[in-house]
């Protein structure tokens, strides 16, 4: 290419001048080929193109690599902060292998989780598209002539919805700091992104290396509970499937909103299909279940987080107040990490009470010490329920002797705290 003003767009130095921008003809054919290259029974989306799509948009607005300095204060500051916490808490560390990533790292080491949580929804709006694009109306003689171009649109189907979880996946990679940020457990190891603590910290008049500290403490007590408590895992991410499988697809307003739509038009593709707009969850007991569960888990979570991270700030972090605030509102707020992960899921994640299941904890740990308060997490059946947050106190005061033996050996799932609280109060 020649650096003469004016010939910049010369034919005779570029041949593909004339189909227009050539790096989004170069995207459109990379996802394209994606596409054709999804091998059959993968799935409803192609992730391989779904993370290449993410990776793509975030290195287009910039994703340097993590410098060698960067990585040394990472690791420094979790294997610090595992230190610190050994004293607010029984649970043992849930740091092995501390590292520092890249927003590209992040994706490439989260989207098994993320698939996981996605492809329930995933697969009803593949279905519903391939249905809209091939015209769902013709008569049944002609669908079944018609059988391998469906199965194309449905393959259609499935790169749009890759294309929407690849740009969705891409926006929380630039905000977050860690891997537990929406408090669900993204990956088993603890890392934290340089470049997330940097737009984290933008506008905080606090020194650089206590911000970082702060979060590696977060990042680090999230570990502790998703390592050593074995039930949690499955229980929060169990909680957002059994949700997700409640979620359907307004069909009119999506075929509404595909008919005419061009495929290499990413931004009118991300328009259209805006879970916000789609995903609307059935009212049923079940759903309405699932989703007091989550809350009330993400709730102590964020809670029990809370309470042993301050506890582990005390007269080392003088803006640990401030941090710990700036953190509440962010979460207590919303913002674009919750608006992308609704359009994942159609679940909007936010730990509603967060105050409450922090004053519990609080309680607890006043009331019964370090140790009792740690015990609850042993079972999910000694958990706090939704109703125990509004009345703290009570239950605090109406400890009881546990038998964690005989809560295991009761049949078919029937545990010894379900009989003790029938009547509505189920503690899951």
């Amino acid at each position: 290419m020649t650096d003469l003003p004016g010939r910049e767009n010369d034919p005779n130095d570029n041949p593909f001048a004339m189909f227009g921008n050539p790096e989004q003809m170069a995207q459109a054919m990379r996802q394209f080929a994606d596409m054709l290259s999804a091998p059959q029974g993968s799935g409803p989306v192609n992730w391989d193109m779904a993370k290449t799509i993410a990776r793509h948009a975030v290195v287009a607005q910039g994703d340097p690599s993590v410098m060698e300095g960067e990585r040394r204060q990472i690791v420094e500051a979790l294997s610090l902060a595992d230190l610190w916490l050994n004293e607010a808490t029984t649970l043992p560390s849930g740091v092995t292998n501390p590292q520092a990533w890249s927003r590209s790292e992040w994706i490439e080491n989260t989207v098994p989780v993320w698939r996981k949580l996605c492809e329930p929804i995933a697969e009803r709006m593949v279905q519903t598209m391939g249905g809209a694009l091939g015209g769902a109306g013709l008569p049944p003689e002609a669908q079944q002539m018609a059988g391998p171009l469906m199965g194309m649109l449905k393959q259609m189907g499935g790169m749009m919805v890759g294309q929407q979880i690849g740009q969705a996946i891409s926006s929380l990679a630039r905000e977050v700091v860690g891997t537990t940020d929406i408090g669900l457990p993204l990956s088993d190891t603890a890392a934290l992104l340089p470049g997330g603590i940097a737009h984290f910290s933008e506008g905080l008049e606090i020194p650089s290396e206590e911000i970082r500290i702060y979060l590696a403490l977060r990042e680090a007590a999230h570990h502790r509970l998703f390592q050593h408590v074995p039930w949690l895992r499955s229980h929060l991410l169990g909680a957002v499937e059994e949700y997700a499988r409640g979620i359907t697809v307004d069909t009119s307003k999506l075929e509404e909103q595909i008919r005419g739509l061009d495929i290499n038009n990413p931004e009118a593709i991300q328009e259209a299909l805006s879970g916000g707009n789609l995903l609307k969850p059935e009212e049923t007991e079940r759903q309405k279940a699932a989703l007091s569960r989550l809350e009330t888990a993400l709730a102590l979570v964020e809670g029990w987080v809370a309470t042993v991270v301050d506890h582990s700030a005390v007269g080392k972090l003088p803006s640990a107040v401030a941090l710990a605030e700036t953190l509440r509102r962010r979460r207590a707020t919303g913002g674009p990490a919750e608006l992308t992960f609704g359009t994942l899921v159609g679940l909007e994640l936010r730990p509603r009470r967060l105050r409450e299941a922090a004053a519990l904890w609080r309680a607890l740990e006043e009331a019964r010490g370090v140790d009792g308060r740690d015990a609850l997490w042993a079972h999910p059946d000694l958990m706090p329920t939704a109703d125990d947050l509004d009345d703290p106190d009570a239950f605090v005061r109406g400890e009881q002797a546990w038998d964690l033996s005989e809560l295991e050996r009761k049949p078919d799932g029937e545990s010894e705290g379900e009989d003790k609280h029938e009547g509505g109060d189920e503690r899951s």
